[in-house]
C-alpha cells in the first residue's frame, strides 16, 4: 500500500520531443510555484557548456549508474542517445515527505515507468511544438548556447516522430507556440489536480 503522504502529493510528469521547450517550462513552473520540487536526474552524459552538476543533472559514471540500477535505486530510468538518465527514488520520496509536489522533466520511457509504479496522483503532460520545423530551429539555437554539434541536432530530429507517437499516452497535450500561455495552461491543470487530491 502507498504511504499516506503519497496519496496527497502529486507527481507531475512533463515530456516532449527534444527542443519543444519542456526544460524552460519546468524552470518557469519552479520559479513561480513554491510547492514544487524538481526531480534532478542522474545522467551518464557529459555536461553541456551551460549546465551545472547538481542543479541541471547529477553527472555520474556509467558503472555507478548501472550499480544503482542493480540495487533498484531508480524510480524510473531510460537510455537516450546512448546515455542513461534516471530519478533516484530516495530523492522523490524525501521531497514528497517534505510536502512538495514533485516535477519530472523526462521522456516517454520514464513516464511509462512512473505510471506503472505504486505512486498514486501521477499527472502526465505532453508538450508539442507548433511544427517540426520549429523544433529544428530551436535545436539549432540551443546548440549555439550549449555547444551541441550538428550530429546531436540530427540525432534529436531523428527521434522526433518516435517521441510524438507517444503523446496520446498522456492525460494532457499542450502546444507550446506561446510560452506564457503554455505555462499558464499547465498551472491551471496542476491546480485542478491538487484540488482533486485534497478533496
Amino acid at each position: 500500500m502507498a504511504n499516506s503522504f503519497k496519496s496527497k502529493k502529486l507527481i507531475i510528469v512533463i515530456s516532449s520531443p527534444s527542443g519543444a521547450g519542456k526544460s524552460s517550462i519546468c524552470k518557469q513552473l519552479l520559479h513561480d510555484d513554491p510547492q514544487l520540487n524538481i526531480s534532478i536526474s542522474d545522467t551518464t552524459r557529459s555536461p553541456r557548456d551551460n549546465e551545472t552538476n547538481g542543479t541541471d543533472y547529477n553527472f555520474i559514471e556509467k558503472n555507478e549508474f548501472e550499480r544503482r540500477i542493480k540495487n533498484n535505486e531508480y524510480i524510473e530510468y531510460a537510455n537516450v542517445f546512448g546515455n542513461y538518465y534516471g530519478s533516484l527514488e530516495k530523492d522523490v520520496t524525501s521531497a514528497l515527505e517534505n510536502g512538495f509536489d514533485v516535477l519530472f522533466d523526462i521522456d516517454w520511457q520514464g513516464a511509462l515507468q512512473l505510471k506503472n509504479s505504486n505512486y498514486p496522483n501521477i499527472l502526465t503532460i505532453f508538450i508539442i511544438p507548433p511544427s517540426k520545423d520549429a523544433i529544428y530551429e530551436r535545436l539549432k539555437l540551443r546548440a549555439k548556447k550549449s555547444g551541441d554539434n550538428e550530429q546531436a541536432i540530427n540525432d534529436r530530429m531523428s527521434m522526433y516522430e518516435t517521441e510524438m507517437s507517444h503523446m496520446d499516452e498522456y492525460e494532457y497535450i499542450i502546444e507550446n507556440s506561446d510560452f506564457e500561455k503554455c505555462v499558464s495552461e499547465i498551472k491551471k491543470i496542476i491546480n485542478v489536480a491538487r484540488n482533486k487530491s485534497n478533496s
